[in-house]
């Protein structure tokens, strides 16, 4: 994913009312700005230092610019913008950087499912059958250790249950970890944070959902997923 042009660089103040950014920009400015993240991001970023944003150029939105990459304290890359993450797992897999994901001769994006009245974020159909993929960003990390979701995610758990009655009907289904964060080596859903998630994750699995992660590389120029990281299932 190439941003045209590329992203500019400032100082992150402070991140509040969960949609709203305060930075610093390069040539000293004060902006008010989009944050693109309904997640907590604990430990994904630290006051006072460098992040990277993108300009809408359009004078009719209230916050026309948007946060897409910052600091975490530990001095990693974080890419919060969640709203990019099925664009970049979409990007690899037609790519050819998914390896366990070829050979499908459609894609489909945000398609009805389930009991649950879900949406799955990209539906791969080919001669050996569908394949559901449902997409999460990753930017929360522990050490090397990336975990999900950063706070209680209902939602996320209610995919789970949807992926997973896909796999018991003989259905392929795809838990793909998007991991935008330049620090993360393995995945892993964070069981003190959401344990109800977590539980919901390994009975998933139990019944034959696959679970996929891959890093992304992270610059101003450019965001795309290159590296597969393993997944840390129940001990």
């Amino acid at each position: 994913m190439k941003f045209n042009p590329p992203l500019q660089q400032g100082t992150l103040l402070r991140r509040y009312k969960r949609f709203l950014a305060d930075i610093e920009t390069a040539t000293g400015e004060l902006l008010t700005i989009h944050c693109p993240n309904t997640g907590s991001m604990k430990n994904c970023w630290a006051e006072s230092t460098p992040c990277w944003y993108s300009d809408s150029a359009n004078p009719k939105r209230k916050y026309r610019h948007t946060l897409e990459v910052t600091t975490t304290p530990e001095s990693a890359l974080a890419g919060v913008n969640t709203g990019r993450a099925n664009a970049l797992v979409e990007e690899a897999i037609t790519s050819g950087v998914v390896d366990e994901l070829q050979g499908y001769e459609t894609l489909r994006r945000e398609v009805r499912y389930g009991e649950e009245n879900s949406r799955i974020d990209l539906l791969l159909s080919g001669a050996q059958g569908d394949c559901y993929v449902e997409v999460k960003n990753v930017t929360l990390a522990e050490g090397a250790r990336g975990l999900f979701p950063d706070a209680v995610s209902a939602r996320g758990a209610k995919h789970l249950r949807e992926l997973q009655k896909l796999a018991e009907g003989g259905v392929r289904a795809v838990l793909f970890y998007c991991v935008q964060h330049s620090a993360i080596e393995t995945v892993e859903a964070a069981r003190e944070i959401d344990p109800g998630y977590a539980a919901a994750l390994d009975d998933a699995v139990a019944a034959g959902v696959e679970v996929i992660a891959y890093r992304a590389v992270i610059g101003a120029g450019e965001i795309r997923l290159e590296k597969a990281l393993p997944y840390i299932g129940r001990a």
